[in-house]
């Protein structure tokens, strides 16, 4: 009887092997030589298809980039920017959160990755589709990334310990219900997540309706819209500020 083939090592198989393995062990868990038992393979196989370690972890972080929605900046979706940028910003939390060792690697920015490189994009051009002048409109991408990013990098409520006598009244005053934070992690995390991103939203908000205000000022009686919504006209300053 013929002996059953191994599986024939592929990009897609590397990097989803390296995935999980990150995913349970964390970044410093991943070398190629552990890759490559993990894989059945000898380590010089690995680089018929990326040439260093780092390759192979742009792949995962890309890998993990490519599950963010993305739907609501395209340029038929009824979304206006606001509830776009909330709705993707949910999403993109949700994929670093299932993928929490891999966020540093994120952080760092999209580099060369072309899912990376796709979000960066779609969120750009939406910003710039409602009326934002470029150079806002990367400010904007730039906040987001570091919200996002940020309230995934770790768990607020989990920095707590759950012992009750660790928050003395005497020193502590306001932490008498600190040891409960942990058991609410989720409750916590989340609330706060919404808590701090409607706030960020609502002072994009009022920026955007102060300068709707100065553009229909600047432009009269003949041009009274200003900036609408994605699909809108862009803000006559943008040239100017990009």
């Amino acid at each position: 009887m013929a002996r059953p083939r191994k599986p024939l090592l592929s990009r897609d198989r590397i990097v989803e092997t390296a995935g999980a393995l990150v995913d349970a062990e964390g970044l410093a868990a991943l070398s190629t030589r552990r890759l490559a038992a993990e894989l059945g393979v000898s380590g010089p196989s690995l680089y018929n298809h990326f040439r260093t370690k780092d390759e192979i972890l742009d792949a995962v972080a890309d890998a993990v980039s490519a599950k963010i929605d993305l739907s609501m900046f395209a340029a038929d979706d009824p979304r206006d920017w606001r509830t776009a940028l909330h709705d993707w910003a949910v999403s993109y939390r949700a994929a670093l959160a299932d993928h929490p060792h891999i966020v540093p690697v994120l952080a760092q920015g999209p580099g060369r990755r072309p899912a990376g490189l796709r979000v960066a994009d779609a969120v750009f051009g939406a910003m710039v589709r409602a009326g934002w002048p470029p150079a806002q409109a990367t400010y904007i991408g730039a906040l987001m990334r570091y919200f996002v990013t940020g309230s995934a990098l770790g768990s607020f409520a989990r920095g707590f310990v759950d012992d009750e006598t660790a928050y003395d009244p005497a020193e502590y005053p306001h932490l008498g219900q600190a040891h409960l934070l942990a058991e609410r992690r989720r409750q916590v995390d989340e609330g706060a997540f919404e808590t701090g991103l409607r706030a960020l939203l609502d002072g994009l908000a009022a920026q955007y309706a102060s300068r709707v205000a100065g553009s229909r000022e600047a432009s009269g009686p003949r041009d009274a819209s200003g900036p609408r919504d994605a699909s809108g006209p862009r803000d006559a300053s943008a040239a100017a500020e990009g």
